[in-house]
């Protein structure tokens, strides 16, 4: 009954649909293939890599002639990519635990305590976003060379477990919890710390996994500081590690695509497992208080 009291599409309606889907679909196209591309390569032999090339997923070029699956396992035991990638997780597991404690913590004073110069110091931090991480580069480098923390895990996880970014959030969203709430715990002798991890926690799952996922993006992602902090291949995480299938004989495409794919899963499976608290997030912290 109800689709005869639905009006029609007239044709021009129809038209601008069809070519709205169509400009999606080519974007879609667009995005996708470098990805493509990656895997396409990750399963060739290394003869393939520079004798059948070809831009077009059309082109039989494109595709290897025989997927060789056997460059996954290279990769990962005879590169000894594998201690690259436990590095990575290890790092990233601790970053984003001490991240997720600091940035709830300030985001809450910030949101719900009244002290002496807040808005100035709140000020202050969001002015650091504009600070390159490059100009941060060599202070880092001398704390941590004088805390003799070269080459071992606080060197890699320390100097970033605090980001304005993730305390902007947070606090945009903690500033929308009513007050009300947090008297009624007060009065119930509840302290700060008690109200954040029972009252606010449970309320900002959202902001918490976005947190976390940019946590980890930063520390999986990180090249340039693990390469200015490590000498030896202990803690070296898997971004230095995709770095070594650049030889003297050229880089070893088929090999390295393959490590791409291996660092690139779990990045796409946590995001995808936190997809919908994401982008509740960030909608929510536009809100006004």
């Amino acid at each position: 009954m109800a689709d005869r009291f639905r009006p029609r599409r007239g044709p021009r309606e129809i038209a601008a649909m069809t070519g709205f889907y169509a400009l999606l679909s080519a974007a879609a196209f667009v995005a996708a293939l470098p990805f493509l591309y990656m895997i396409a390569n990750a399963l060739k032999t290394y003869a393939e890599t520079v004798t059948r090339i070809s831009a077009n997923p059309l082109s039989a070029e494109f595709w290897p002639s025989r997927p060789e699956w056997a460059n996954f396992a290279e990769v990962w035991v005879g590169q000894d990519f594998g201690r690259y990638f436990i590095n990575s997780v290890v790092i990233a597991l601790v970053s984003v635990s001490g991240t997720v404690a600091t940035s709830s913590l300030a985001a809450y004073a910030f949101a719900k305590l009244e002290f002496v110069g807040k808005k100035n110091l709140f000020s202050i931090l969001i002015l650091t976003l504009m600070i390159p991480e490059t100009a941060t580069l060599v202070p880092n480098f001398l704390v941590v060379s004088r805390f003799g923390w070269m080459d071992t895990l606080p060197a890699l996880t320390v100097p970033f477990m605090a980001s304005a970014f993730d305390i902007f959030m947070l606090r945009q969203f903690f500033a929308q919890v009513p007050n009300s709430i947090v008297e009624a715990a007060k009065m119930d002798g509840c302290s700060h710390l008690r109200v954040l991890v029972s009252i606010f926690f449970p309320l900002s799952r959202g902001p918490l996994f976005t947190v976390a996922f940019l946590a980890v993006m930063t520390s999986w992602n990180s090249l340039q500081w693990p390469l200015v902090v490590t000498q030896t291949p202990r803690w070296r995480p898997i971004s230095v590690g995709l770095a070594r299938f650049i030889t003297e004989a050229g880089p070893e495409t088929h090999l390295r695509l393959a490590g791409a794919i291996i660092a690139l899963a779990p990045i796409v499976a946590v995001y995808l497992a936190a997809q919908k608290q994401i982008t509740e997030a960030i909608a929510s912290t536009g809100m006004k208080e």
